[in-house]
């Protein structure tokens, strides 16, 4: 692994049913070239904005072929907004530091994708000079599973991914800009109901040179508060080491040892 890496953080089926039936009945006392009602596996999909869709498809390209360092602002409605530091490298790997990520929002962490695989890491602050460790979390491209997911990371270059695919169960409007956010703004929905979304549903909004500039999806605001140009390459910020993830949950505390505080003196 590569060391010294930039630290910058219920269809009514009865009445569906009922209603084909009815329609049977009528198609066949009238003329017999009458065509059946379609059925309801063959309804069209909800309509999609084909101009949006294929603006933001340039513009998630255009977003993964651009290398920056970026500090954004993280409002999750929990109190004060967390910093976030992401780094995309012009090679394709890329980090995303989050404060207060894990254990409950009491331990920083930094999420790294690289050739090798995606690793979370520990986080060295000033308040908190520790020496960074890594441990590997997923496979090259896959998503961190769910109890060690910060989600932020998300955001970024995996949803590009989802962006950049026309096949993904997605829809796009064009909307205005968030409030305080520069750049286009889309508004991105799921059009499958019975599959998760592809990706967080919301509004993603994007600079001319495919800087990510605001999101809003379900767990919070993330804003843009300054950038710089982005390294050739990312590396862990720390030893691979074979630990346990951090949760995002906080930890258990640990139990009492049976008997303890009883108060009665242990036998001689």
């Amino acid at each position: 692994m590569a060391e010294g890496g930039e630290n910058v953080s219920v269809r009514p089926h009865f009445v569906i049913a009922t209603a084909l039936l009815l329609l049977g009945g009528l198609a066949a006392c009238g003329d017999d070239a009458a065509q059946p009602a379609p059925s309801p596996s063959a309804a069209p999909p909800p309509a999609v904005d084909d101009n949006a869709r294929n603006d933001l498809v340039a513009r998630a390209a255009l977003a993964q072929d651009k290398s920056y360092a970026a500090l954004y602002s993280l409002d999750d409605g929990t109190g004060t907004p967390r910093d976030v530091v992401a780094t995309i490298a012009a090679d394709g790997t890329w980090r995303v530091d989050v404060a207060k990520g894990a254990f409950g929002g009491t331990t920083d962490e930094s999420i790294v994708s690289t050739p090798a695989g995606v690793y979370q890491c520990t986080v060295a602050t000033a308040a908190n000079p520790i020496t960074p460790a890594c441990v590997r979390v997923a496979n090259p491209g896959k998503p961190v599973p769910a109890k060690y997911d910060p989600s932020v990371e998300r955001l970024f270059q995996p949803a590009l991914n989802v962006f950049t695919d026309r096949q993904a169960a997605i829809a796009v409007t064009e909307v205005a800009p968030l409030a305080g956010v520069k750049g286009d703004c889309y508004s991105i929905d799921s059009i499958s109901a019975a599959l998760d979304a592809p990706v967080d549903v919301g509004i993603y909004c994007y600079a001319a040179d495919g800087v990510l500039t605001g999101v809003r999806v379900g767990f919070g605001v993330l804003k843009l508060v300054n950038q710089v140009a982005g390294p050739k390459t990312v590396g862990l910020p720390g030893q691979v080491v074979d630990e346990a993830p951090m949760e995002t949950a906080s930890p258990e505390p640990p139990s009492a040892p049976t008997g303890a505080g009883s108060g009665a003196p242990s036998p001689a």
